[in-house]
């Protein structure tokens, strides 16, 4: 018996051992990749409500800034700021109101200058 072990090739006696060995290699590094990817899983989630949050105030934020624009552009208000920083200003007077008239679109054979009162055409 020991004579035949002598004949065998080291490929042969250590075959079944580096079989097993390459066999834990590979649990070991899917094992490895599985908790790597549960990590990153876990770090994604937490960034995803970082960012969920951060919206949910900048929401808030945009919110209140639309309320108080609001408030600033209404009427009472300005009038209020006016007078408190004595600016003397008053509403138009009706003869200080110009009104224009868009004429509706119409070919481009209508003349477009300006007339004077006597009929001639403003330089």
């Amino acid at each position: 018996m020991a004579k035949n072990r002598r004949n065998q090739s080291a490929a042969i006696r250590f075959g079944p051992a580096l079989k097993a060995l390459f066999l834990c290699l590979v649990i070991a590094g899917l094992a490895v990749g599985y908790v790597w990817q549960k990590s990153q899983i876990y770090q994604l989630g937490r960034q995803i409500t970082a960012c969920e949050h951060r919206l949910a105030q900048l929401r808030d934020e945009n919110q209140k800034l639309s309320d108080q624009l609001a408030v600033l552009r209404s009427p009472v208000m300005l009038d209020q700021r006016v007078r408190a920083l004595n600016l003397g200003l008053v509403p138009a007077q009706p003869t200080q109101i110009y009104r224009l008239v868009e004429s509706p679109p119409g070919d481009g054979a209508q003349r477009r200058f300006a007339a004077r009162q006597d009929g001639g055409i403003a330089q």
